[in-house]
């Protein structure tokens, strides 16, 4: 599978003064965000923080109400644009798997590049098989999803969203709905990608993950990013009051190894 060009300037995505909000309920609340080409990015914060509802606004799921969105230089928010054309930019992965029950592992990845992006049964196969031996799941290829253990479908969803070989990854609390057995073999997928240079958006609750995978770790509460910076810095020596609080629920749930302060 062939790398996506370079992105012009350098920055992957650009989201100026979002605000969404679900009849009188505001859930962002001005969302200001700079994604650098290869970088990863965890959001962290409670839930309804508003993590979620950013990443299926920058997708375009959810339609937004103020603020303007950019992906690889282009606004994917200004009248008039096409936005599937815009979607084969970005690749989502949710908590739930997603796969089409009905399909094999096969059908379910090689099902867009073929009546999406036009390739032939050959590339769009040949693609997905490099990519699943790629993540140790060349031997399920022929398997229905039922079949597999949650981890190795969560595998799958991410190869199949890397199918469409996006500019941009959205991974939404990808381990949440796993047995804690499976979580490592999942986050050692997302690792190897960002080894590998993909720039990603992660909603997540695995601080120990964020502090080794991430560049960046943005804190969401009520709408906002309260703080950012670096994991060290954000995870361990935060400067609001908010954050302490947060992290210090992290720690009395037993993650304290996770967050090392």
């Amino acid at each position: 599978m062939t790398a996506p060009p370079a992105i012009e300037g350098g920055v992957a995505l650009r989201i100026e003064g979002l605000r969404k909000s679900f009849d009188k309920l505001e859930v962002l609340r001005g969302i200001d965000l700079v994604v650098r080409e290869h970088e990863v990015v965890c959001l962290i914060g409670a839930s309804g923080s508003g993590k979620s509802t950013l990443l299926k606004c920058v997708n375009l799921i959810e339609p937004i109400d103020a603020g303007r969105i950019f992906v690889a230089g282009e606004e994917i928010t200004a009248p008039g644009v096409k936005v599937d054309r815009l979607r084969r930019r970005i690749g989502i992965v949710y908590q739930a798997f997603n796969l089409f029950p009905h399909m094999s592992v096969l059908d379910n990845v090689t099902l867009a590049p073929r009546k999406v992006l036009r390739h032939s049964k050959a590339q769009a196969e040949g693609d997905a098989l490099a990519t699943l031996e790629r993540f140790g799941l060349r031997e399920k290829a022929h398997e229905f999803p039922d079949r597999l253990s949650g981890g190795q479908q969560q595998r799958v969803a991410i190869v199949r969203a890397l199918a469409m070989q996006p500019h941009l990854l959205l991974l939404d609390e990808v381990t949440s709905a796993l047995d804690p057995e499976l979580v490592a073999e999942v986050l050692n997928v997302i690792r190897e990608l960002a080894a590998g240079g993909m720039t990603m958006v992660i909603a997540t609750h695995e601080m120990g993950f964020a502090r080794d995978i991430a560049n960046r770790v943005c804190f969401l509460d009520a709408g906002a990013i309260l703080e950012e910076g670096p994991p060290d810095v954000i995870l361990r020596h935060p400067r609001e009051e908010r954050t302490r609080r947060f992290l210090q629920r992290v720690i009395e749930a037993g993650r304290l190894e996770a967050v090392d302060q």
